[in-house]
């Protein structure tokens, strides 16, 4: 699947977060979302771009973005990274890689020259209506709440 650009209308999606909750992307109508996915749960890279997310989340909300964080780590796994970093917004559960795939983020990738497949650091801000607004493909995991203000 290709990655929906600025303009379309975001895939629509559900799963649970770190506390079981079910959450869908029309819940948060009339308010922007940042859909981040990320590699996996309490990484070096992963956890820096977590928790600047948590440390700007304050002025994220402020600004009318509500963060969602996707992997295709577990609910157990979820909830450990939430806890261990004190993550304030939700991280959704994507074990049968069905959103990774609806945004096109699942794709081949290469690590010492050996091929994979992974879920790629792609983040979508999507606008009240549901339409993507922004597609960030290069993340500063440092500064990424600075890329989404």
């Amino acid at each position: 699947m290709s990655i929906p650009q600025s303009g379309e209308l975001a895939p629509a999606f559900e799963a649970h977060d770190q506390d079981g909750n079910l959450l869908r992307l029309s819940d948060f109508q009339g308010r922007k979302v940042a859909l981040y996915f990320y590699p996996k749960d309490d990484t070096s890279g992963c956890t820096a771009q977590a928790c600047d997310l948590r440390d700007n989340y304050q002025q994220l909300l402020g600004a009318g973005i509500q963060v969602l964080g996707v992997s295709i780590d577990s609910e157990k796994s979820h909830k450990k990274f939430a806890t261990k970093h004190e993550l304030p917004f939700p991280l959704l559960v994507d074990e049968d890689k069905k959103i990774v795939q609806d945004y096109g983020v699942w794709q081949e990738k290469s690590m010492y020259g050996r091929k994979y497949m992974g879920t790629m650091r792609y983040t979508f801000l999507i606008d009240e209506e549901g339409k993507i607004e922004k597609v960030i493909t290069k993340v500063d995991t440092k500064n990424h709440a600075a890329q989404l203000l």
